[in-house]
């Protein structure tokens, strides 16, 4: 990916998911949210920390695709899935195990990948 291509705050957050230094911001009301962010939407605090995303999550809800968008197109089947990592919710992609193995609570990790189809990067989720 060129730095023309960057998506600012977004391939920094992937950044540092790579790096092993994912973060949230959380605010002095203990609310999370993920980058970018100036001002908390629950309680209007412009006091946000960087703050480490904890390394596992749990899987709260997911989908399974079967019928792709054009972006995703040869990676389906595919799971999309939200999962809580601390006080926040991530999307994310379900590798590493089949489809059908994937459930409500399941623990995972985070990390970045790549979609099949394009090669462009995204977070994923692997049991744990």
């Amino acid at each position: 990916m060129t730095d023309a291509a960057r998506d600012g705050a977004y391939d920094d957050f992937l950044d540092a998911i790579e790096a092993g230094e994912g973060y949230y911001l959380e605010c002095e009301n203990g609310h999370g949210w993920l980058p970018p962010r100036r001002v908390c939407p629950e309680c209007g605090s412009r006091e946000l920390a960087e703050t480490p995303l904890p390394e596992a999550g749990e899987v709260r809800t997911y989908t399974t695709v079967a019928v792709a968008t054009p972006q995703f197109s040869e990676d389906a089947p595919y799971v999309t899935a939200i999962a809580a990592f601390g006080p926040v919710r991530v999307t994310g992609i379900v590798r590493g195990t089949d489809p059908e193995g994937v459930e409500m609570g399941m623990p995972v990790g985070i990390a970045v990948g790549e979609r099949e189809t394009t090669g462009d990067r995204l977070l994923v989720f692997r049991p744990r």
